[in-house]
């Protein structure tokens, strides 16, 4: 029997501490190491670097920046190393090791110059991290979470929760409309989640039931005082594009759409102040429940003193 009680163990990218092997660098370091080293015993060891104007310092000045250039690129090289850092085809050749491979969403169509759109990078990296539970017997929710997301590119998210003891209530988000899952969605779930119970990777005891994600509608509406100078147009679209980006970004299972953090996506630079209208109070959700934003209204009220 799956118990989806305790918190997931899968591991938390943001709570890892920075490597050691990517350095902090710093201009004023290297120059100062470099020039330590014309001025040791056996180089140069009399070399005056004081004026500036000084082709020789200037010559030290390009070979420190240089230097620089290139730790710089060996730390993107060794990000690209791991998980947590790593885009693209390294983040593809990342999860090959895992079994896991990136995700069509919006199959196009090439031929009439509609690009194929595929799975985001930080979706990748979170089913990279969850792949290592899907293996368990046990039916530990990251688990669930794993295979139903790996179903289908068009699926955003998923949740496991048990309302009671032997039952698993598997919820999806789509990433169409306002995230209701299709029928479609909840078939193709639901036979992956089969497959896996065939293949002994799910307690048999487990009764599995998988229904999209209940949507929870709000609307955000605000006006906006700015202060006096900055172009009210300029101002204005970059309120919008902010908010826009916010909602973009969350959105998902269990993420409750607060607000102090849409004023804060709101207080670009430029605005004052701001009321804001809706949602009237927080939005809370839980994990089989999502906070799907209808609409934007975002409007200059008044110039500040």
């Amino acid at each position: 029997m799956a118990d989806l009680s305790s918190p997931s163990s899968s591991v938390d990218l943001s709570r890892l501490p920075a490597p050691t092997v990517v350095e902090q660098l710093d201009y004023e370091t290297v120059y100062a190491e470099l020039l330590a080293y014309v001025q040791s015993p056996g180089v140069l060891p009399s070399f005056d670097a004081t004026v500036d104007s000084d082709p020789a310092v200037k010559i030290l000045q390009v070979f420190a920046w240089r230097e620089l250039i290139i730790r710089q690129r060996f730390n993107d090289r060794a990000r690209q190393t791991m998980v947590a850092y790593a885009t693209g085809s390294n983040l593809d050749q990342l999860g090959a090791l895992f079994g896991v491979t990136r995700l069509v969403v919006d199959a196009g169509d090439p031929t009439n110059g509609f690009p194929v759109v595929m799975e985001s990078d930080d979706d990748l990296r979170e089913r990279i991290v969850l792949s290592p539970e899907s293996q368990s017997v046990a039916g530990p929710e990251s688990a669930y979470i794993f295979h139903a997301r790996s179903v289908d590119g068009t699926i955003r998210d998923a949740s496991a929760s048990s309302p009671a003891p032997g039952e698993v209530v598997v919820s999806i988000l789509s990433r169409n409309g306002d995230g209701t899952a299709s029928p479609e969605q909840i078939a193709a779930v639901g036979a992956k989640l089969a497959t896996i119970e065939t293949n002994k990777l799910r307690p048999l005891t487990d009764f599995v039931t998988v229904a999209s994600a209940e949507i929870v509608t709000y609307y955000i509406d605000a006006d906006l005082t700015l202060l006096a100078g900055p172009d009210q147009t300029v101002v204005l679209a970059a309120a919008q594009a902010s908010i826009a980006a916010w909602v973009d970004a969350g959105g998902k299972l269990g993420v409750d759409a607060v607000r102090a953090a849409i004023t804060a996506a709101l207080m670009v630079a430029g605005v004052q102040n701001l009321r804001l209208n809706q949602p009237p109070a927080d939005v809370v959700v839980d994990k089989t429940q999502t906070a799907h934003c209808a609409g934007i209204a975002v409007r200059v009220s008044g110039v500040g003193a």
